[in-house]
């Protein structure tokens, strides 16, 4: 009992002294995570800062003015290259009835040409 009762205690105090081990262990690892998750809120928040800065640089940028004047623009554009087009088209359809004429007067040029160099035809 004696030898029981000395333990005893000892015991005890290894027991608490392996919980407060756990526990400072775990508050260690809590307090090193809660610095990185405010290292990283910083950068966060630095980073929106940051964009935010770059979405007031572009509104600065485009005045309602000039917005207005580049999409005047940009439809102008757009018209010129629809004449353009149907301009481009034109000329092809043009090119095309001009090769066919040609083809045509190279065969009956072909063909006189022919009737010119028979022999029966001096007569």
């Amino acid at each position: 009992m004696a030898e029981a009762g000395e333990s005893w205690p000892r015991t005890l105090a290894e027991q608490d002294d392996e919980r407060e081990a756990t526990w400072r262990e775990r508050a260690l690892n809590a307090g090193d995570a809660l610095k990185t998750a405010h290292a990283e809120i910083l950068t966060q928040r630095t980073r929106v800062c940051e964009l935010r800065g770059e979405i007031r640089n572009l509104r600065a940028e485009w005045t309602e003015e000039a917005i207005q004047r580049i999409t005047t623009e940009n439809t102008t554009l757009k018209q010129r290259v629809r004449q353009l087009t149907a301009g481009n088209r034109t000329l092809d359809d043009r090119l095309q009835a001009a090769r066919s004429n040609l083809r045509f007067q190279d065969r009956r040029l072909a063909d006189l040409e022919a009737r010119v160099a028979e022999p029966g035809s001096a007569t």
